[in-house]
Formats: structure tokens, sequence, C-alpha cells
């Protein structure tokens, strides 16, 4: 499984940004703007609380493991390989929600004085935000699941160069 990289994370984000911002001027153009859900950045919030927290107990178990306590539950590889690729997901999608209601924000931004616009604006900042908070937890979770480098195959591929 192949590490989640900041690089295509924001990547993802810029692009939805830019062609939600586009988007918006066009559909503003037409007609009126869609508006940006007041749930868009609790569900968000929602999953980066649901990732940190299995990044918490993942990692709780790992050190009860390695103290070697009696009482220490062990932490089932598919399970942690699961919630591994939870995490990747969700971060892909948080990049590009974020970006896409990041773009949507920054056009809103020219019409702050509209009460109704300024409110679209401001749950589209923290929907940002919470889709920041998602990548966040999903990459510490990321970290906390990484199995220890194999020593072995490092120095085996480097001698055999």
């Amino acid at each position: 499984m192949r590490e989640l990289r900041i690089r295509l994370l924001a990547g993802v984000f810029v692009v939805a940004g830019v062609l939600s911002w586009a988007g918006a001027r066009l559909w503003a153009s037409i007609g009126t703007l869609p508006s940006v859900p007041l749930a868009a950045p609790i569900v968000l919030a929602l999953i980066a609380v649901v990732l940190l927290s299995t990044a918490l107990s993942i990692r709780a178990r790992l050190k009860a493991q390695r103290e070697r306590r009696p009482e220490a539950k062990g932490v089932d590889p598919l399970m942690a390989a699961r919630a591994v690729v939870f995490g990747q997901a969700s971060a892909l999608v948080a990049a590009l929600v974020a970006g896409m209601y990041g773009g949507t924000g920054a056009y809103l931004l020219e019409s702050l004085d509209v009460p109704a616009r300024r409110d679209q604006a401001i749950y589209a900042g923290f929907s940002v935000v919470a889709g920041l908070a998602v990548i966040a937890a999903a990459i510490f979770l990321e970290r906390v699941c990484k199995l220890p480098e194999d020593d072995d195959r490092n120095t085996g591929a480097a001698s055999a160069a």
C-alpha cells in the first residue's frame, strides 16, 4: 500500500478550487449560485473525529503490545489495513470537497456585503478547515499504522547494487 502524497492532495485541492471558482462565476452569471450546506463542515468534522479516534485507539493498543502488558489487545492487521484505506480515501475526498468549497468561498468573498453570501462564505470556510482536519487525521492514522522499516530489505538492496 502506498503512502498518501501531500503533493497529490494539494494538487487535487488546487484543481478542485480553481474549477469550483470558475464554475461559481459561470453559475452566478447565469442564475443563482447553489448554496453551501451547513451540514458540509459538520460531516467533514465528524469524519475527522472518527479517523482521529481510530488512530488514537490503534496507537494505544500498539503501545500496550510493545510494553507487553498482560491486558493488551492485539491489533488485527486486516483491521489496521482497512483503517488506513478508509483514511486514504477520506483524505482524497476531503481534498476534493475542501477545494470545491474553497473555490466557491473564494468567489463568495467578492460579495460579503450580502448577508446570505456572507453566511455561505463562512460555511465554505469552515468546510475547508474541516477538510484539512480530515486530511491531517488521515495522515496521522497512516503514520500510526505504518510498519517499522525492515532493515534486511533495505541493506540487501543496497549491498546488491
